[in-house]
């Protein structure tokens, strides 16, 4: 017992180790610091250049839903390692699509298969991170997603800027050493994501207590009517909504920002390259600011969501967004504007660190991956309907683009906040299930 007990690893590497691989993966979050160059490069317009973006969203939650029903068969190690690799692959083919102004190519690569690795990527710590810590459930869910949301900033700050400053801007070149970079940090991070061995429990951990009748409903509980459920179906919708209000800005944070700065400035000037290089830094700027608030508000959110409750801390996060929006209507002051789209970010990332848990508290344990897998295609489906929106207002509307967009987004969170006001933090129950705890209590009388 004590050599077994010294083989295994301390369960905070595993966890640094996936919040690292989150980071990695959550780079696809500056794709706005793209948008503009790569439209530009290629004459594209919004919609066409958006779609590589709304298509890797879309597949990272197809991908995510596969790889939570597989995980058990092929273990967090292998699936995480081949997400990081797919994911490095994307952003190459995304360079030579480039290269030969390939937009079709672009989706594949970047969209596709970049996607699937995002969704192979991301669902592997999660989950496997919530293993190791059954009793810091909603801090350490957080933590690992947290990552997802600073990715932006690495890349809109760090990453890009250098590599496009060393190649004076050639996004083929940009794109080929991005996924170089990838490479040497997904595939170790991949390797540290193993199951904690059965039976663990953390020092100083005692499980809670379940009664012989409740354990054998839990256990007579499917994933497909899990899935299938009402419940389900309301914590898919309330994400969904919130995503789509996030992901909005995430995919145009930096156009509508330049656009509102545009509107302050001389028109005889917007000619000018300093002038045109400062809008995209501003851009760049917002880009990376509000990544922090995603990264922070999936580990502040998650928090908190241990101490008040799942379903009240989704309700905090759709109601006040839904004010931020109305006031955005109102809003011309550029610095009052990336100030709320910081807040819109923080509740963004506080839908990604609080429904882990929240399906964990709700279907258990045992049916986590599949059930978390699945509730993802909500973010696949946002990744889909909100940046395509925006798009479609910028193309056909641009003069009232953001102003269709903020009231898109405020609809969308009201109607998510009445569906939270139906949900509850109850564990799911069956009716079969109820059936057999039912028998099991005859028997006993």
């Amino acid at each position: 017992m004590g050599t077994e007990k010294q083989n295994i690893p301390n369960r905070w590497v595993i966890a640094i180790m996936g919040t690292l691989l989150q980071v990695a993966l959550g780079t696809v979050y500056a794709w706005s610091f793209f948008q503009k160059p790569v439209m530009d490069a290629n004459n594209w317009t919004n919609s066409e250049a958006a779609w590589a973006f709304s298509l890797a969203i879309f597949s990272l939650g197809l991908a995510a839903a596969w790889g939570g029903i597989n995980l058990p068969k092929f273990g967090p190690r292998k699936l995480a390692m081949t997400g990081g690799f797919l994911f490095s692959l994307g952003y190459l083919i995304a360079a030579y699509a480039l290269s030969i102004k390939s937009l079709g190519l672009l989706y594949v690569g970047y969209g596709v298969i970049g996607g699937i690795g995002l969704g192979l990527g991301y669902v592997t710590p999660v989950a496997t991170a919530a293993k190791w810590f059954p009793d810091k459930k909603g801090f350490i869910t957080g933590m690992v997603v947290m990552g997802f949301g600073f990715g932006a900033l690495i890349m809109a700050k760090i990453l890009a800027p250098i590599f496009m400053s060393m190649t004076g801007g050639n996004l083929v070149l940009v794109f080929s050493y991005v996924g170089t970079v990838m490479f040497f940090i997904t595939l170790p991070a991949g390797y540290y994501m193993i199951n904690p061995p059965a039976g663990f429990v953390p020092p100083g951990y005692t499980p809670p207590a379940t009664s012989a009748s409740a354990q054998a409903s839990q256990d007579a509980i499917t994933a497909r009517e899990c899935i299938m459920s009402g419940k389900f179906l309301m914590m898919w919708t309330v994400f969904f909504f919130n995503i789509i209000a996030g992901i909005m800005f995430i995919s145009f944070q930096s156009p509508l920002l330049q656009d509102l700065l545009k509107k302050t400035m001389d028109p005889a000037t917007l000619s000018d390259p300093q002038v045109i290089a400062g809008l995209a830094a501003a851009g760049a700027t917002l880009i990376a600011v509000s990544s922090i608030f995603n990264g922070v508000g999936r580990f502040f959110w998650g928090g908190l969501s241990d101490k008040i409750g799942r379903v009240q801390t989704f309700r905090l996060i759709l109601g006040t967004q839904l004010l931020v929006f109305i006031a955005l209507l109102f809003v011309s002051n550029p610095i009052v504007f990336g100030v709320l789209v910081c807040y819109v970010l923080l509740c963004y990332g506080g839908g990604f660190g609080s429904m882990p848990s929240f399906v964990l508290d709700v279907f258990g344990q045992k049916l986590m991956p599949i059930v978390y897998g699945t509730i993802l295609t909500a973010w696949g489906c946002g990744g889909i309907v909100g940046p395509q929106i925006v798009a479609f207002l910028k193309d056909n509307f641009a003069n009232q683009a953001a102003q269709y967009t903020f009231v898109a987004a405020a609809v969308l969170l009201f109607l998510g906040l009445l569906i939270t006001l139906a949900l509850s933090n109850k564990k799911f129950e069956s009716s079969g299930a109820a059936k057999i705890a039912a028998t099991e209590e005859i028997t006993v009388k």
